[in-house]
């Protein structure tokens, strides 16, 4: 037998003005995508704004269905508008922002299983590793590619 150990390193923020400009753009637009999000079952509102390889902030945001599961995420929304928006770019970066009642949530919410899963399989079509922002009021963290917030990535097909 033999011990392994998974390492995660990420950087913390305690505010947007200690983000570079580029990833300051990019979570203020994550920010600004909440008012898109559709939460009338769970009153949990989430914004997400991937930046291309062209450039472009593609925004989503999340979208309830009384049919559940027929909803979607807001990073699903964002990467899958990109995906068929702009085929031939890259979604370098994704930021994520959550809250409730018009305040964001304190701590960063982080995406659900499914998002991390589509976020790594675009990363892994892009051949560049795409780094995740998640934004709160007392914290912001960034991650440099999506291997850090899903070990051992589904790839195996």
């Amino acid at each position: 037998m033999t011990e392994k150990n998974i390492r995660i390193d990420y950087l913390e923020f305690s505010s947007m003005e200690e983000l570079a400009p580029e990833d300051r753009e990019l979570a203020l637009a994550a920010v600004q995508a909440i008012k898109g999000s559709y939460a009338p079952y769970s009153g949990f509102n989430v914004g997400a704004a991937a930046r291309l390889s062209n450039g472009r902030i593609v925004i989503g945001a999340n979208q309830e269905n009384a049919a559940f599961p027929s909803g979607l995420c807001a990073e699903r929304t964002a990467m899958f508008s990109a995906g068929a928006s702009y085929p031939g770019e890259d979604i370098l970066s994704i930021a994520l922002a959550a809250g409730s009642d018009g305040s964001l949530t304190h701590d960063p919410a982080t995406p659900c299983g499914a998002c991390r899963q589509v976020m790594a399989q675009y990363q892994s079509k892009s051949g560049k590793p795409m780094s995740v922002i998640m934004v709160g009021s007392g914290k912001i963290w960034k991650f440099e590619k999506v291997d850090d917030i899903l070990p051992l990535i589904f790839d195996s097909i």
